[in-house]
C-alpha cells in the first residue's frame, strides 16, 4: 500500500554508498527527499542522479538532505557512480541506499510485498513503481509524492519549488498559488478569520472572499 500524505516515513536500516544508516537518526531534524530507481546503469536514471549531485547546494541551502535508493547492491552503485561521473560530469555527492532486497520499496509501496529473490534475476521493467519522489518534513511526515515513468526524466526544479513552498507554509499561515515561486504573492490560509488575518498581515486583495492575497511573508 503507497504511503499517503501525513503518514510517518517509515524507517528503515540501510547500507548505502556512504555507509550503513539508520533512516530516521540519519535525517535528523532536517528535511529529506529520497528518491528511488528501479535498477543500476539506467539512462534516464543516470542523468537524474547527475544532476542531483550538481544541484545539491541548493538542497544544502534549505537545511534538505538528499539520499538515493536503487534495487542493486552497494558494489553494483560503485560502479554506477563512475559512469554518472563520466557521462554527467558529477559523481553523487550524497548516499545511494542498497535496496537489494527489496524491504524499502515494499515499506514504501514501491513494490508489493509478493517480490522477492535476486535482483539481478529482475529487469528495470520489474521494478519500474520503483520511481518516486518522496519530500519528508523535519517531523518524518510525508510532505510530497510524485510518481515518474522509467521513459520520463525528473524535474528537481519543481521538488525545490514544493520544498519552498513547503517551508513557507510550514512556518506561516498562507498557501501558495498555481506555479508559485520564491518572492511571489501567496494567498492567505482558509482556516485563518479576517480577524486574525488583519492582526497577522493587515490589508488584502481580495477578488473572491475566499481568494485573500498578500505579498510572501519574510
Amino acid at each position: 500500500m503507497s504511503l499517503h500524505l501525513g503518514a510517518i516515513a517509515p524507517d528503515f536500516t540501510a547500507d548505502t554508498t556512504q555507509g550503513p544508516i539508520s533512516f530516521h537518526a540519519w535525517a535528523g531534524d532536517d528535511w529529506v527527499v529520497l528518491f528511488s530507481h528501479p535498477k543500476d546503469f539506467t539512462p534516464v536514471c543516470t542523468t537524474e542522479l547527475g544532476y542531483m549531485a550538481n544541484i545539491k547546494p541548493d538542497f544544502d541551502r534549505r537545511n534538505v538532505k538528499i539520499i538515493g535508493l536503487s534495487v542493486d547492491t552497494t558494489g553494483d552503485h560503485a560502479g554506477w557512480a563512475r559512469d554518472i561521473e563520466e557521462t554527467q560530469g558529477q559523481a553523487p555527492n550524497y548516499p545511494i541506499i542498497a535496496d537489494h532486497d527489496f524491504v524499502i520499496s515494499k515499506a514504501y509501496g514501491m513494490l508489493g510485498a509478493d517480490v522477492s529473490g535476486d535482483p539481478k534475476d529482475r529487469t528495470a521493467a520489474d521494478n519500474q513503481t520503483v520511481r518516486n519522489v518522496f519530500v519528508i518534513g523535519p517531523d518524518k511526515k510525508v510532505k510530497l509524492v510524485l510518481v515518474y515513468p522509467m521513459t520520463t526524466g525528473r524535474n528537481f526544479d519543481e521538488v525545490l519549488r514544493v520544498i519552498d513552498s513547503l517551508q513557507l507554509t510550514a512556518s506561516h499561515k498562507v498557501s501558495t498559488p498555481v506555479n508559485w515561486k520564491q518572492g511571489d504573492k501567496v494567498i492567505i490560509a482558509g482556516s485563518v478569520s479576517n480577524d486574525e488575518a488583519k492582526e497577522l498581515f493587515g490589508e488584502w486583495e481580495e477578488p473572491k472572499p475566499y481568494i485573500r492575497i498578500v505579498p510572501q511573508p519574510r
